[in-house]
């Protein structure tokens, strides 16, 4: 079968590798339909160091259960499914709490001795818990905003979870790629009053305004900050959702929260250290909050408003490309030529 490895930065390859099997009783195997590059998927392909190996590639998807093994319950082979970014058991401690990334028996795709989705086929630990069955005959238009409940969409939805948007509350976005477009859908499907979205492209700061932001900001820093303060009378945002994980815009981030608001990340972090002070979190209240998305723990109450068209997360696919071109994909979205690309097998 083919699959994508990483080589070092900016060296993304398809291959010819072994055919996917199970490993373990509890995996399964699934023939991947639809997959895509991640914004996540930048940060390696900027500074991956050299490598002999490869890195594996990719960790959203859509497919068909081609096998299982002997423990594996709930699923069979031709059921359509999708997969959350990170496996799990669904049953520990802290599945049960919601946080199916610390689940004591999960991990990631895209690590040596778990395969990338970006891929025919992949190998999928834990399947019962981690796979979630789609309607065998789903309308095709609506598999794009399927595959954003593998990630994109339910990070979105994530950070705005973790920030408490309600009724009432103004939401600031900080970032204009697909996690933020995708905050801001989720703000506004949680009813918030008003969204600033921060982003300076236009092709997607208006689909954010079609999906809910009332306000746009393109300046950043100190100008970024004064105008959303500005926006809000000068009292800030009671949420702040932060979708591009480098320090300037954790930066913008505490400079447009309202005392006693709400800072969550989604962003992953390009740093390990940032200020949380007295002049950034301390002296406001601030509550900062944060982390990868459970996005196994809302794939059933998103699952409704996708099928029924409530919603249309897929919008921010603007590229499609096979999967022996995935390295154009990366290129396109790494010069801000393309949003977010669908990768087809």
């Amino acid at each position: 079968m083919r699959a994508t490895f990483m080589y070092g930065a900016g060296d993304v390859r398809v291959e010819d590798v072994a055919d996917a099997k199970p490993h373990e009783p509890t995996d399964a195997v699934v023939r991947v339909t639809l997959a895509c590059v991640c914004g996540s998927d930048l940060h390696p392909y900027h500074s991956l160091p050299t490598t002999d190996d490869g890195l594996p590639m990719g960790h959203e998807f859509l497919g068909v259960v081609e096998e299982v093994g002997s423990e594996v319950t709930g699923l069979a082979p031709g059921d359509f499914v999708v997969s959350p970014f990170a496996f799990s058991d669904n049953t520990c401690a802290f599945c049960r709490d919601g946080l199916q990334t610390a689940c004591v028996r999960g991990g990631w795709y895209g690590v040596p001795g778990i395969g990338g989705t970006q891929a025919e086929a992949v190998r999928v630990p834990q399947a019962a818990g981690t796979l979630v069955r789609l309607p065998p005959d789903v309308d095709e238009a609506l598999l794009p905003s399927l595959l954003t409940l593998s990630d994109v969409y339910l990070t979105g939805w994530h950070a705005a979870h973790l920030g408490r948007v309600a009724p009432g509350r103004t939401v600031t976005v900080i970032g204009d790629g697909a996690v933020g477009l995708s905050a801001v859908l989720a703000s506004r499907r949680m009813g918030a009053e008003r969204i600033i979205l921060m982003g300076r492209h236009p092709a997607r700061t208006d689909l954010g305004r079609e999906f809910g932001a009332t306000d746009v900001v393109a300046e950043r820093g100190e100008e970024g900050v004064a105008k959303v303060r500005d926006l809000t009378g000068g009292e800030g945002s009671h949420v702040v959702l932060e979708a591009v994980g480098h320090l300037p815009a954790y930066e913008q981030a505490y400079g447009v929260v309202r005392p006693g608001g709400v800072i969550s990340r989604v962003g992953v972090p390009q740093y390990q250290q940032a200020p949380v002070g007295t002049d950034s979190l301390f002296n406001k209240n601030v509550t900062l909050t944060g982390g990868p998305a459970p996005v196994r723990a809302y794939i059933e109450q998103a699952l409704p408003d996708v099928l029924e068209g409530r919603i249309n997360p897929g919008r921010v696919f603007d590229q499609a490309v096979p999967l022996d071109r995935v390295a154009d994909a990366y290129r396109a979205m790494d010069s801000r030529a393309a949003l977010k690309v669908l990768v087809r097998p």
